[in-house]
């Protein structure tokens, strides 16, 4: 269990995944403290008079009211009331209740009458009053115009409605946005993360699949380059050391698609004890089917090859033949002639004696028809 920890939390993912949960934790704390708080503040502007400070309210309304006993607007005078919000029946009883200076009971009880709100102990209104024009000055009219117009330019102009506070600045959008795509990351790394811890380690690769990809990756013999008939079979074949059930077989067939025969190579010796199995010696063998007996060569090790007693024990199998780079094997049946060379090769090195078995081993078998295939060194 240990151990798989470690793996998981060795892994570039778990790097990535808290870093990236690092980085939105500092980007979402920069973002809306440093930012959001400090440097571009959300600002108000156009506020309606709900949102002003208590007292700010109280005195709005207590001009309200004083407005509407000048003016006798009673729809200026509702605009303005209603624009206090849920505050305005509160604040007007409050008023009520205690009058200021200048203002009078009966006055407030004209303007709850005329926005059409009830306060409670208010004295019934009197009479509708009338709009104050003013009396004209001598040597004019225009003083009292004057000084009823700079009354109305601070409180008998009509409250515009209500607006919503100012949407939030560009840089705070963009901040939003990154906190956003960081979040976002932050997920997709978490589940990253989830998805690669659940896979596990990988393991490593079988000696059987380090063979396949030896073989795909050898290059075959180009015959036609060389001057000789193309071979109408071309195989490719690779043993590494760990794969103990090397066998490998292929179908030999006409180019129309007539069954031939069949070619193919195993392990036919192997030297010390132990697992897995030290291969040191293979047997290549060719199957014709218009023949009656397989013909078999053994290849072998340096160190096998040159030991009588094992050469002799091997002979029993098939002709002994020392694996060399490059070195080509000619198996020939009634119908057939198989050349398998020696593409790759090399030998393991622990206790047992120098060059004993094989590491690794790529071998090429190529098929002809016995009348067709030219003898080695003639032209094509």
């Amino acid at each position: 269990m240990m151990n798989k920890l470690s793996q998981v939390n060795s892994s570039p993912w778990v790097t990535t995944a808290i870093a990236a949960g690092v980085a939105f934790v500092i980007g979402l704390l920069f973002g809306l403290v440093v930012l959001g708080w400090w440097v571009w503040p959300v600002k108000w502007v156009n506020a309606s008079p709900a949102d002003l400070r208590p007292d700010y309210r109280q005195t709005y309304l207590q001009m309200a009211v004083e407005a509407y006993a000048l003016t006798g607007d009673q729809k200026v005078a509702k605009d303005r009331f209603e624009a206090l919000g849920k505050y305005g029946p509160e604040m007007l009883e409050t008023l009520a209740q205690t009058p200021p200076t200048g203002l009078s009971v009966m006055t407030i009880g004209d303007f709850a009458q005329a926005v059409g709100a009830s306060v409670a102990g208010m004295p019934a209104a009197t009479a509708k009053p009338t709009r104050v024009v003013g009396t004209p000055a001598a040597g004019g009219g225009q003083e009292a115009e004057t000084g009823t117009a700079g009354l109305n330019g601070l409180l008998l102009t009509p409250t515009p409605a209500a607006t919503p506070p100012a949407k939030h600045s560009i840089a705070f959008r963009l901040i939003s946005v990154l906190c956003g795509i960081s979040l976002l990351a932050l997920i997709a790394a978490a589940g990253v993360f989830f998805w690669h811890s659940r896979q596990g380690p990988k393991t490593p690769a079988t000696a059987a699949q380090r063979a396949q990809a030896m073989t795909q990756a050898a290059e075959a013999t180009n015959f036609e380059a060389e001057g000789r008939e193309p071979p109408i079979s071309q195989f490719m074949t690779t043993y590494v050391h760990g794969d103990d059930l090397f066998d490998d077989s292929f179908s030999i067939d006409s180019p129309s698609g007539e069954f031939l025969g069949e070619c193919g190579i195993g392990i036919t010796d192997t030297i010390g004890v132990g697992e897995p199995k030290r291969v040191t010696a293979f047997e290549v063998w060719l199957f014709d089917k218009n023949d009656i007996q397989t013909v078999t060569k053994v290849l072998m090790s340096e160190h096998a090859y040159n030991d009588e007693e094992i050469r002799q024990r091997l002979a029993a199998k098939g002709d002994p033949v020392m694996a060399k780079p490059g070195e080509e094997i000619v198996l020939e049946t009634a119908q057939l002639q198989l050349v398998a060379r020696v593409v790759d090769m090399a030998y393991g090195d622990d206790a047992l004696p120098a060059n004993s078995y094989f590491e690794r081993l790529t071998l090429e078998l190529a098929v002809w028809p016995k009348e067709e295939k030219p003898t080695e060194g003639e032209p094509a």
